[in-house]
């Protein structure tokens, strides 16, 4: 996978000398708000959910990470020298290539590093602007759409195996909205609704 993200022999000598390599198994929590960051995860196959959780474990949705992503959160927290401030679950069976925080601005003297951390963080503001907007200006069923879109996405599927309760907790709200909400869009004939399943149609 490095090799398919970076081409500097350089860069790609210090990866194979200085990253590891993780398994993660689905639904396993990889990171969580408030814990020390000692690396920089690169997925090199499946998917990263990235949540914000407050104190009172109340979650909201942010975005996912596909094969050769990164979090820019996690790069801005060890850059600054702050804790966590986001949760990562892996959506389905992943793998993480991890770099230690130490090597994160040493390799900005490798330009496809720099390059690859800035944009990084381009594609991750983008990517939280519209989370915003969506909170903002979108109702909620929308809200709830892209959502699912999102996490159908992540795994490849129609068909998601989530509870109504789920989708609240990571969408900020009661599950008795969600369940409301998604009878509407079942009517509506956008999604088909099982027992802890939910159908994109």
């Amino acid at each position: 996978m490095t090799d398919t993200i970076f081409t500097d022999q350089r860069l790609l000598d210090e990866l194979d000398k200085y990253a590891r390599h993780k398994s993660v198994e689905k639904d396993t929590v990889l990171m969580t708000p408030g814990s020390d960051i000692v690396f920089v995860p690169i997925v090199t196959k499946g998917v990263l959910r990235i949540v914000r959780e407050n104190d009172e474990g109340r979650e909201v949705f942010l975005y996912h990470l596909y094969p050769g992503q990164t979090c820019a959160m996690a790069i801005n927290c060890c850059q600054a020298g702050k804790k966590s401030m986001v949760k990562a679950i892996a959506e389905d069976d992943t793998e993480v290539m991890q770099i230690p925080v130490k090597l994160v601005e040493e390799w900005f003297k490798y330009p496809e590093w720099k390059t690859y951390v800035n944009s990084t963080y381009s594609n991750r503001f983008a990517e939280l602007i519209e989370v915003i907007d969506l909170i903002a200006f979108s109702n909620m069923d929308e809200q709830v759409l892209h959502y699912l879109q999102e996490r159908a996405r992540a795994v490849n599927t129609k068909a998601l195996y989530i509870t109504h309760q789920q989708i609240a907790d990571e969408l900020h709200t009661r599950r008795e909205v969600i369940s409301r909400l998604l009878r509407t869009m079942e009517e509506k004939e956008l999604v088909r609704l099982g027992r802890n399943t939910i159908e994109l149609l």
